[in-house]
C-alpha cells in the first residue's frame, strides 16, 4: 500500500524546502528551495563549516553570494532537478539591482559547471521583481517568484512568462486564522489552499506555461488538498508526516478539470496590478512582512559571515 507521500508523487513534483544536505539526501526530492532563513540555519550547523570556510572571499557581499552558490552546488549533487537561490530582499523594489544580482549568481554557478536549466533565481513578487524576472527569462535565466499572496501577483507573473511561482499557503492561513481569532481553519475552508486552487485553474485554463508550486505549509492536510499542483515545496517535518500516513490520496487539481471551467482572462498593467493587489489587505501585509523577515534573516546571516570573515583575515 502506498503512503500519502508516495501517492502525492504520482500527481505533483515534490520539492524539499530545506538547506539541510542530510535531509535532502534522505528525501531525494526532484528540486530544492533555499532562502536566507534556511541558509542562516545551515551556515550555523557545524556539519557544514567546511562549505562556509571555502566560501570566504574579500568582502561580505561576495562571500554571501559564494555561500548561497556553494550550498546550491552541494544540493545539486544530490537531486536530479533544480535549486532555487534567492536575490537579496533589499533589492525587492530595484529592477536593475535584481537583474545584476541574478546575473552574478548565475555566473558563479556557471563557473562551477552548473547549467542554467538547473538554477531558479528567487525574486519577491513585487511589480519590480516581476519586471526583473521578465527580462531575466529572456536571457535564459529562469525565475521563481516568491512571497506571492494575491491573485494579481499571480496574473502578472504569468503574463511576464516567469518559470515558476511560489504562492505561500501557510502564511495566508496564519493571517486569516489570526484575523478570525480561531485556532485552526479546515483545509476545505482554508484561504491559502483556495488561493492556490484559483491560480492553478486560471493558469491551466488559459494555457500559461508558468508552473505553480504551493509553498509554506503548516499541516499535511493543506498539502493533500493541493495534490496535482505542478510542484509542492515541503519542509522535512511534513515530509516525514506524509511518509507515515498510510493510504493513497486522490488527485484534486488537474489541467483537464481546469480547462472545463469558465474563467475570464484578466491581464494587468502596472496601475491595475497595484490597485488589485492593494484591495487584498492580507496580501499587502504579508508581502511587506515577508520581505522584512527575509531581510532580517539575511542581515543575521551577513553578521555571522562577517564575524567569520574577520576571524579568517585575523588568522591569515
Amino acid at each position: 500500500m502506498l503512503n500519502a507521500l508516495d501517492s502525492l508523487k504520482q500527481y505533483s513534483v515534490i520539492v524539499a524546502d530545506t538547506g539541510d544536505l542530510d535531509a535532502v539526501a534522505r528525501w531525494r526530492p526532484q528540486d530544492t528551495t533555499t532562502n536566507p532563513s534556511i541558509l542562516l540555519s545551515a551556515a550555523q550547523d557545524p556539519r557544514y563549516r567546511a562549505i562556509v570556510d571555502a566560501s570566504m572571499d574579500q568582502d561580505i557581499e561576495s562571500t554571501l553570494d559564494r555561500l548561497f552558490v556553494a550550498f546550491g552546488c552541494e544540493i545539486l549533487k544530490i537531486i536530479p532537478g533544480r535549486v532555487s537561490t534567492e536575490v537579496d530582499a533589499r533589492l525587492s523594489f530595484d529592477i536593475e539591482g535584481s537583474i545584476a544580482k541574478a546575473r552574478q549568481l548565475v555566473s558563479l554557478y556557471e563557473n562551477q559547471k552548473i547549467e542554467r536549466k538547473r538554477i531558479l533565481i528567487k525574486l519577491a513578487s513585487t511589480w519590480e521583481g516581476i519586471r526583473a524576472a521578465e527580462r531575466l527569462e529572456r536571457e535564459g535565466i529562469h525565475c521563481n517568484l516568491t512571497l506571492l499572496f494575491s491573485f494579481a501577483q499571480a496574473v502578472a507573473c504569468a503574463d511576464a512568462g516567469v518559470t515558476l511561482i511560489s504562492p505561500f499557503v501557510g502564511r495566508i492561513y496564519d493571517w486569516y486564522r489570526q484575523n478570525k481569532k480561531v485556532d485552526d481553519i479546515p483545509a476545505a475552508e482554508d484561504p491559502g489552499v483556495a488561493s492556490v486552487v484559483k491560480i492553478y485553474n486560471y493558469y491551466k485554463k488559459h494555457g500559461y506555461k508558468t508552473q505553480v508550486m504551493g509553498a509554506s505549509f503548516r499541516k499535511i492536510e493543506q498539502i493533500m488538498a493541493l495534490s496535482g499542483c505542478d510542484l509542492l515545496t515541503i519542509a522535512p517535518d511534513l515530509l516525514e508526516k506524509l511518509s507515515k500516513k498510510d493510504g493513497e490520496i486522490e488527485r484534486v487539481l488537474s489541467p483537464e478539470k481546469a480547462r472545463k471551467l469558465s474563467i475570464e482572462k484578466t491581464p494587468l498593467d502596472h496601475q491595475s496590478f497595484l490597485w488589485q493587489h492593494n484591495t487584498d489587505a492580507m496580501a499587502v501585509e504579508k508581502l511587506s512582512d515577508g520581505i522584512r523577515k527575509f531581510d532580517a534573516d539575511a542581515r543575521k546571516l551577513e553578521a555571522a559571515v562577517g564575524a567569520l570573515l574577520k576571524k579568517s583575515k585575523a588568522a591569515a
